[in-house]
């Protein structure tokens, strides 16, 4: 097996995560763990430590943060390939011990349930080697367990062995079969550390439906995400794209690439009413984001209990004061309005509407709106409506000034166009 390299030119050995095939997963693989540390001077050479002597291991500063990286279920033997990533992103954010938990001997079986029950015999043996961390001088608050899919769970149970007196446990979609209907003693739950956080992207199938953590994000909804496969035609990547974008989302966080800001709401179709757009109660005065740094509104989330958070991955605008819905097509600099077709919408006199509308890709300067409410009437009288103010809001650039088009008169199934102005300047 491929567990080791010689880092050229230095002449020192490094320990690789255990790289089996698929020989392995139909033999069937009986548990080893391994953990492979890695700090900010030996990112790109990982050390084995040994479970019971950590004072012989001089890189492992127990002073320091420590966070541990615990893959799931590996159906094909093969390393994770995000695993180098996350250790790069995790060294970014600030000085830590990073301790890959490698256990592929035992997540790499053709049967997951065999799987499943390794989860928790590799949870008492990580609880071992934490307890040994503590009695050496490190605090169990400093402690931050991630953990993706049946990896959650294994990361919920060490937190219950160590009464939930862990700093920090994040859950990247923890894993649904065989979790369906367990009670929180048998799943990652929010009594299993001091913090809790989960991120949910494939809850209709791999991933675990409901809320489990102190904070629970719900990208896109939580379920299918945009941009993966529709059909089984699609191969290995029809299974295993929307499991995954957890781990990419969350990678994404580190890299501040993107700012994924949650929105407190009670469902995801309340939230692309826009009617969840409120972050007053939250201390610092927004949203919480997804990533490392939720934790800063760790306070406010245990004064509130279990919070579920919905995000989008697409560029989101506010638009209020108005009767229609904005489409998703994307006409360069043109943007097409619409009544969206499964749901319709009253419009009374001196009323106002909030809707929520994504878009794929930035849209920095605005030059054209085309717009046109759609009744659907194909004969008779045609009805004019006066929209009296249209407001766009960027949720997510909050730089930006408000664009605001005032008083217009509009003909049913007539297209109307007009460039948006900032608020403050009226034609």
């Amino acid at each position: 097996d491929n567990e080791f390299k010689l880092l050229c030119g230095s002449g020192e050995y490094c320990d690789n995560f255990t790289d089996l095939n698929l020989s392995h997963c139909f033999i069937g693989t009986s548990l080893y763990v391994r953990l492979l540390l890695y700090t900010r001077s030996n990112l790109d050479c990982g050390h084995e430590l040994n479970h019971h002597h950590l004072s012989t291991q001089p890189l492992f500063n127990l002073t320091q943060p420590t966070a541990f990286v615990i893959h799931g279920y590996r159906p094909t033997g093969a390393p994770p390939i995000w695993i180098d990533h996350i250790v790069h992103l995790l060294a970014e954010q600030e000085d830590m011990n990073i301790i890959v938990v490698d256990w592929n001997r035992g997540a790499a079986n053709l049967n997951y349930f065999t799987a499943v029950s390794y989860t928790r015999e590799a949870a008492h043996n990580l609880t071992g080697f934490i307890m040994t961390m503590e009695e050496e001088g490190a605090s169990l608050s400093s402690v931050h367990l991630i953990g993706v899919s049946l990896g959650a769970h294994l990361a919920g149970f060490v937190g219950a062995n160590l009464k939930g007196k862990i700093g920090r446990i994040t859950g990247l979609d923890p894993a649904g079969p065989m979790f369906t209907s367990a009670t929180p003693e048998e799943r990652l739950d929010p009594s299993d550390a001091m913090f809790v956080d989960v991120l949910h992207t494939d809850m209709n199938s791999f991933g675990l439906r409901g809320a489990h953590g102190h904070i629970d994000f719900y990208a896109n909804g939580g379920a299918d995400q945009p941009g993966c496969p529709k059909t089984i035609f699609a191969g290995k990547s029809y299974f295993v794209c929307d499991h995954q974008r957890s781990v990419f989302l969350f990678l994404c966080s580190l890299n501040r690439t993107c700012s994924l800001t949650g929105y407190p709401c009670s469902s995801y179709s309340d939230f692309l009413d826009g009617r969840c757009l409120q972050c007053e109660t939250f201390k610092p005065a927004s949203c919480p984001v997804l990533g490392y740094d939720v934790s800063q509104w760790r306070e406010t989330l245990l004064q509130l209990g279990q919070t579920k958070v919905f995000f989008s991955t697409t560029l989101l605008i506010q638009i209020s004061h108005f009767g229609f819905h904005l489409s998703r097509q994307l006409f360069q600099t043109q943007i097409l309005l619409l009544f969206a077709p499964s749901k319709l919408l009253r419009l009374e006199q001196y009323t106002s509407t909030r809707l929520l509308a994504q878009f794929d890709e930035d849209l920095p300067n605005i030059q054209k709106i085309s717009l046109r409410i759609n009744t659907g009437n194909v004969i008779g009288p045609r009805y004019k409506i006066r929209l009296l103010r249209i407001r766009f809001t960027p949720l997510e650039r909050p730089e930006r000034p408000l664009m605001c088009r005032f008083d217009i008169i509009m003909e049913e199934n007539m297209e109307v166009a007009f460039r948006p102005l900032p608020c403050d300047s009226r034609l």
